[in-house]
Order: structure tokens, then sequence, then C-alpha cells
């Protein structure tokens, strides 16, 4: 379902040269064939070989039987060589590219730019346990949930990558210095779910592997993989965890700089808080209208608690899911919402245990070069088994009768499985690789509410009253998960950079408080969301990004007025790939007008 795109080996020795030769001295073929050179370059020799886990995952298996080297001197090495390849990328002119390549550079050169702030200033690597723990799984993880090779070929694969966890978790240990408690937390609470992914999960995926050599060495490195996060585990609780005192904040300047690396905005932070309350407090107000629609005697509190009861028993979860598929493409086909390029539905699992801790509903997809195995998988997180029955009722909250539509609708149709399917329209490896979160969660979010403003779920002509009345229930299911991004957008900025606060400081209680206040969320969820902002510290790209694309399309439909198609605009917007916002509005309306 994709294409590699490749370079000729024709252009041979002088084209290595041409790399790092000044692109102004360059026809523009020649920036071009350069540029394209070097992009293949940089992906080999620095983006999958310093991440071999990735190059599993996007569907690139010469890497399955390597594992990250984590160690502080591969880190320097790998730090490097990126900025080698920063040189390298800014040594080209894009005055001498097409504006498409132009824009591929400049993707490029802020995802080099952003590993750098990561590697040399976030510096996870010194700061989260959870890197190492979970990230081992996640390496294996991506190994056994696909069949993109016969069972015996991965099974190999995955020994050897199992084989390097025990030093992977050796070099944590020297590496990890005063963490935030909270990333120590996180990592502790995940890691009995790591423990059990290879005692039951690794073993069971496996189990119709018939080499004896193999199972034996399996059986070795499986129990060593057991015994090395067991005594890691004890080792975060025993010593880590008391000595994790560290501060999980960005900071303002860091922060500005990641926002404009990974989704190129650069709105000042203040603006960006005015934009967020804004879309809150429109949202709030949107719930408060229809709520009163819904049963007049009662507040909006009183009904989002009524919404809260109105969900599937948790063994039902992933059938309500998949209920939603077929009403959702055939509205989408009927109301020409988009083009939807294959009829495959993706397959329903639950969420593996690595990411439960901070995730509800995820959706993944093959890689962009996967040609073995092209199924795409909707993760849902179930309860666990050891919850309490209240812990049970809060998290089944979140997938109440109007969430379950939304969520499907983002994460599937025509959400993040329909950009999916799109992938093999891409312009670029670039495009297919380096992927904008504006861009990509951005869209998700956007399809929620465009689905409901086009009429998806509208009540029939001559409605009973109960039909109605279900209808408002799922756009007050829309509005919460809205009002939860607008959360996750004003935390984000307060939790890193204490923009507006007294004193430059927003706590992790606050920010809880603020979920459930302000974001409508119950508290178990808002304890989720406000974890997972400590450590995904731009994740207001959801609202962010979905009001990029609703001025996009505003403008657009502004220049083109009666010509103007939704069906046209959503594919347009597909062909242009995972790019920044700002990359697609440049295509589209041919000027760099402000993003919003």
């Amino acid at each position: 379902m994709t294409r590699k795109i490749s370079v000729s080996l024709a252009l041979g020795t002088a084209l290595l040269m041409s790399a790092i030769t000044p692109a102004q001295n360059l026809s523009a073929d020649g920036a071009a064939q350069t540029f394209s050179y070097l992009t293949d370059q940089y992906f080999s020799d620095v983006y999958y070989h310093f991440s071999p886990t990735s190059g599993t995952s996007d569907g690139l298996h010469q890497y399955d039987t390597q594992l990250e080297d984590y160690s502080a001197a591969n880190i320097q090495k790998q730090v490097a060589a990126l900025h080698d390849y920063e040189k390298k990328v800014e040594a080209i002119d894009s005055s001498a590219l097409d504006a498409p390549v132009a824009a591929d550079r400049d993707i490029l050169l802020n995802s080099i730019k952003s590993k750098l702030l990561t590697l040399e200033v976030i510096r996870p690597w010194q700061k989260n346990p959870d890197t190492y723990s979970s990230g081992v799984t996640n390496s294996i993880f991506v190994i056994m949930e696909r069949p993109y090779a016969p069972i015996n070929i991965r099974f190999r694969a995955a020994i050897e990558r199992e084989k390097q966890i025990p030093q992977a978790l050796a070099e944590a240990r020297k590496n990890l210095q005063n963490p935030p408690r909270i990333f120590t937390e996180i990592a502790l609470e995940q890691i009995d779910g790591d423990i059990s992914f290879f005692q039951h999960d690794v073993p069971e995926a496996f189990a119709d592997a018939t080499d004896p050599d193999d199972k034996a060495a399996f059986a070795k490195s499986n129990a060593a993989v057991i015994d090395a996060l067991q005594s890691y585990a004890a080792w975060m609780k025993t010593d880590l965890l008391p000595r994790s005192n560290g501060d999980f904040r960005l900071g303002a300047d860091t922060f500005r700089k990641k926002l404009s690396y990974d989704e190129m905005v650069d709105i000042p932070l203040d603006r960006l808080l005015q934009i967020a309350f804004t879309d809150l407090h429109r949202n709030q107000a949107e719930f408060a209208r229809i709520a009163k629609e819904v049963d007049p005697t009662k507040t909006p509190q009183q009904v989002l608690a009524e919404l809260a009861t109105i969900h599937p028993a948790p063994d039902q979860l992933l059938n309500s899911f998949q209920n939603t598929f077929n009403s959702l493409v055939g509205f989408i086909d009927t109301h020409h919402i988009i083009t939807i390029p294959s009829k495959v539905e993706p397959t329903l699992e639950e969420t593996p245990p690595f990411m439960r801790a901070t995730t509800f509903a995820s959706m993944d997809p093959p890689g962009p070069f996967e040609t073995h195995s092209t199924k795409a998988y909707f993760n849902v997180t179930l309860p666990e088994k050891d919850w309490t029955p209240e812990h049970v009722a809060e998290h089944m909250a979140s997938f109440n009768v109007g969430t379950i539509i939304s969520t499907s609708v983002h994460e599937a149709y025509p959400g993040h499985y329909v950009q999916f399917l799109w992938m093999p329209e891409f312009p670029s490896k670039i495009r297919k690789v380096l992927g904008s979160n504006t861009n990509i969660e951005g869209w998700a979010h956007y399809c929620e509410q465009m689905m409901l403003d086009e009429g998806y779920d509208a009540p029939p002509p001559n409605a009973t009253p109960e039909q109605v009345r279900e209808s408002r229930l799922v756009r007050l299911g829309q509005i919460q998960d809205a009002l939860l991004r607008d959360a996750r957008f004003v935390n984000s900025i307060k939790l890193h950079t204490g923009e507006g606060e007294p004193g430059g400081k927003w706590t992790i209680q606050q920010a809880e408080d603020f979920f459930v206040k302000e974001g409508y969320q119950s508290r178990s969820v808002a304890e989720v969301e406000t974890k997972r902002g400590t450590s995904d510290p731009t994740y207001l790209y959801y609202t962010l990004g979905k009001l990029e694309i609703m001025k996009l399309r505003t403008d657009l439909q502004k220049k083109e007025g009666p010509a103007f198609n939704l069906e046209q605009f959503h594919d347009d917007f597909m062909r242009q790939g995972f790019a920044p916002i700002k990359v697609i509005r440049h295509a589209m309306l041919h000027n760099d007008s402000p993003v919003l």
C-alpha cells in the first residue's frame, strides 16, 4: 500500500560531495537532487540507525534484530550526527527548490532541531525512567503485533532484541539523574504491565513457533528480560523514587522552541492561552445550551453526571465501537465528506499494557513502508481487573453514548484511520514519516465536530422525543471531548511555563482540578490526563490543530466562494501528508497568512 522513495545510485559520489556544498552554487535540479540524497542518508544514518524500533514500526525490517543503544556515549554520537545533518540541510538554499520540496526541507530541519532540543535540553534519557521500561517493551510489541513475516522469522528477531534489553535497563540506572517524582511514579505504575507482557503476552504471541533451538533461546532471553524488569522495578521503588526530586516543567523558552520546531507555530504564549480560554468558554456555553434542551430542570453538571452513566458494560466496549463503523462510513459516502480509499476496517483490540496508564484509546496503523501486513489496530483501554467499582465507573464514563461516537470518529472514520489510508498519496518520504501533531491530532479532533455539524446522528424528520434526546446527548459527548482538549490546551501551557500564574507555577493539583471543573472530566480521567501532560508537554496540539484547520477551511471558502467543495477540501488536505498546517495553508491558499 506504500511505496519507498529512493534515489538513483547513478548520482554517486558527485551527490555525496554536493550534500556538503553550499546550495547557492547548485542549479535548481542539483539542489533538489542533493536534498533527496541527503534525506535518504539522514533516515538511514541517523533516524533509523539510532531508533531501530521506529524502523520496525515503519515497516523497515532490516532493523528488527537491533535495539536502541541507550548508553550515554551513544546518545552523544546521536547528538553529533544530528548537528552534522543540521548543517548539511541548512546548507541547501530553499529558494533553489520547488515549493513542496522547500517545505520538506523546512520540515526535516525542524525535526532535527526538535530531536536536538529533546536530547540536549529536555533530556528524557536522564529524567524519565519510563523511557526505558516502556521503550524496550514496545520494541518487542512492534515485532509481535503484525504478521509481516513468518512467525519463526519474527520470533528470532524478538529473541535478538530481548538479548539486548537487560543492558538497556542497566544503562538506565547509569543515566537517570534526579527525575521528576511523577515520572518515576508513572514508570512504576506501568512496570507491572510491562512485566506481565513478557510473562504472558509475548510467549502466547509466539506459541506457534516451531524451531526447538529458538524456543530454548527464547526461554533464556525472556526470563532474563523479566528478571531485569523486576530488578528495575525494585530499583526504581527503593533507590530512584526517594531521590526523584526533579522538575518536569520545560519552561517558557523550551516550550516555545518545541512548539515552533514540531508544529511551526510561533504564536506568543499569552495569545495562545487567550485562544485556549476563548474556545473553552465557547464550548462550555454550548454545553449549557444543549444540556438545557435535554432537561431544563437540571444544571449542566447534573446532565453531565447523567451522561456519564449511559455507557456499555466493560465487556461490551469493543463491540460498541465496532457497531459505529457502518453508520459512519455510510454517512461519509452519502454526504460526500471525504474519499475513503479502502473498504477494509480497522481491528479493535485492548490497549497494550505499556500504554494504559496514559491512554484511553488510540489508532495504531502499519508503518508507511510496511508491505506484508497492512492491518490497523484500534486500541481501547479496558478497566483493570483489580480496580474498585468506583474506579471502573469513572473510567467507563469516558465511553458514554456521545464520546463513543466522537472517539470512533477521531480514531477511525474519518479521523486517523482514513488519514492512514491516504498515505500512499503523500508526496514524499518526509511527509510520511515526520508527522506534525497539529495535523494528525488536529485533523482527528476537527472531524469530531465536523461530522455532527454536517448532520451525522441528527434526529430524523418526525423524530420521537427519545431520538431527539439521544442526538443531543451525542452532541454533549462531542463537546465534552472538546472540553477535554481545551483543558489540555490550557494545562500544557500553564504546567510547563506558568504563564499568567502568580509566581509562575501551576501545580499538578491545579491541573487535575482544572480538568474536572473546567474540562468536565471525572477525577480519574483528570489524573491520567495530568500525568500525560507532564511528559507530553505540547498536547495542546489537538485543539490548536483543529482551530488551524477550521480557519484554513473558512479562508478557502472565502477565496473560492460557491466553488468550494467540502469533500475536495478534505481530499486535498489529505494529499499534503502529515505536514504542519502552516505548510498546508501555503500549498492550498498560495499565501503565508497567519494560521490563527
